[in-house]
């Protein structure tokens, strides 16, 4: 017959079986997903474990959670592949829809400091006379220091259609500003158009997103009206964006054949394709160091198939496809699932693309003529 204490002690062995078969389950399970071996995976649950029961503050359980997918998406070593949540999430979900809150002018970095690369046309940032070449040191009481990510900045910007935001800028003249700005809904037009000369015209596309190839079939229909046989496409700080966007564009620049493949983990080939008999324009496209991804899928495809000319300098060299996973209604995994590489089979990957015709900015005289576009009509003009 059991004594008491006999039962009560076995009652705990049983618990700390049960528990040690249901965590070496779970362990295992998770081990096989991820290819990590059971004894890391009883290893990872085992600190959790000391941290709930033994840790002396109180711990948040959902700053465990995103810490812990935020420290597996670090260990991949890969930029691009991360764990999104929160204000992050909703802020890339507005960029994808090409819709957010805040006061509108596209930020780039110049001498390790946030500097505006141009302010939207009819947005807040023009209103208040913010500048481009406009440095940012500021927003509200948060000093920005060198190096600080353009994403935090952007972020701490950004806000609800009527709120105020305070900025300190330092101008190019060097002296300081201090603006606050009401923001508004920015619609993020990602394409912009106008005639150059005669038969030449001219589109930007500052990003591809959902309804860049929208937007950039109208202006093509515009130009089309003026008369246009010949093309400037700016793809200077473009930092990429929607893959399917880019495609679509590409289908109507691109001959019939290849525009990019992709090949994934398993080797898999994923081909997309033009299916155009014959360019309708003579075409010279613009990249710098900041066209990026989708800009340079675009760009290497015009190059390899010689639909186009190139000017400008280096692109920055992303060859990879992310996907966005969701995770929950709040979150996601973006995650690099493939390589992409151009119709010939170049991968740019960490290399980026050589323009036919290399010539640097020359920013001191940008406000009066943009030497870069100057040298692509030049070439439009001598092609027959």
């Amino acid at each position: 017959m059991y004594t008491k204490k006999t039962l009560v002690l076995s009652v705990i062995v049983s618990i700390l079986i049960g528990t040690f078969v249901a965590v070496s389950s779970i362990g295992y399970v998770v081990s096989k997903a991820t290819g990590t071996s059971t004894y890391g995976m009883g290893k990872i649950l085992a600190a959790l474990t000391i941290l709930q029961t033994r840790y002396i503050n109180d711990l948040s359980p959902d700053a465990i959670v995103h810490n812990t997918i935020k420290g597996i998406a670090s260990s991949t070593n890969d930029p691009h592949t991360a764990y999104i949540y929160g204000e992050a999430y909703k802020r890339l979900m507005s960029e994808t829809k090409g819709e957010f809150g805040g006061i509108g002018s596209l930020i780039g970095e110049k001498d390790g400091l946030p500097v505006i690369v141009s302010p939207i046309d009819d947005s807040p940032s023009i209103a208040a006379g913010v500048k481009a070449g406009d440095k940012i040191l500021k927003v509200d009481n948060h000093e920005i220091k060198k190096g600080t990510p353009i994403d935090e900045v952007v972020d701490k910007i950004r806000g609800p259609k009527d709120t105020k935001v305070t900025i300190l800028f330092l101008s190019e003249d060097g002296n300081t500003r201090e603006i606050t700005i009401t923001r508004d809904i920015i619609k993020n037009k990602t394409v912009s158009t106008k005639m150059l000369k005669d038969d030449i015209g001219y589109i930007r596309i500052g990003q591809f997103s959902e309804n860049t190839p929208t937007d950039f079939n109208k202006a093509l229909k515009e130009l089309d009206d003026k008369g246009v046989t010949k093309l400037v496409l700016d793809l200077r700080m473009d930092p990429g964006g929607s893959l399917q966007a880019c495609v679509e564009i590409a289908k109507q620049l691109v001959p019939k054949g290849m525009i990019v493949y992709t090949i994934d983990k398993s080797g898999q080939k994923q081909e997309f394709l033009s299916n155009l008999e014959k360019p309708k324009y003579k075409l010279a496209v613009l990249v710098d160091k900041g066209s990026a991804s989708a800009s340079e899928i675009l760009a290497g495809a015009i190059q390899d198939t010689k639909s186009g000319i190139l000017i400008g300098t280096k692109t920055y060299g992303k060859g990879s496809v992310q996907a966005l996973i969701p995770l929950d209604s709040s979150s996601a995994f973006k995650v690099t699932i493939a390589k992409y590489y151009t119709p010939s089979g170049r991968s740019i990957d960490g290399i980026g693309i050589e323009p036919d015709i290399v010539i640097e900015l020359d920013e001191k005289n940008i406000k009066t003529s943009d030497n870069q576009i100057e040298k692509a009509k030049e070439e439009l003009e001598k092609a027959s």
